[in-house]
């Protein structure tokens, strides 16, 4: 399935304004606005949250998948999907992130 059919699965986002990636030492590694060109990683990555309890290795490689055709661009031009790119450095690395959910 494409990403877009696969995003159409997933619970709505439309109560939240951003997420954010806590890592270990808990500071705010990174934030995802639900914005236009983001709204689908958030989506992702909520969903994510909620079926592991954080974005870990399962989680990621769960999350390549369901990033679909934009997985392969990703890994063929490294900085284009940063999202993705987060994914494939927890699973190369085992590095975890608790995610926050930031509601409007």
């Amino acid at each position: 399935m494409a990403f877009a059919d696969n995003l159409q699965q997933l619970p709505p986002i439309d109560h939240l304004t951003e997420l954010q990636l806590i890592d270990a030492q808990g500071n705010v590694a990174a934030t995802i606005a639900n914005e236009p060109g983001k709204a689908g990683s958030v989506r992702l990555y909520a969903a994510l949250a909620a079926k592991h309890g954080r974005i870990n290795v399962a989680a990621a490689q769960e999350g390549l998948e369901l990033f679909a055709e934009h997985t392969e661009s990703a890994r063929q031009h490294p900085g284009s999907h940063p999202n993705i790119d987060r994914l494939l450095q927890v699973i190369a690395s085992g590095q975890t992130y608790d995610v926050k959910l930031i509601a409007r």
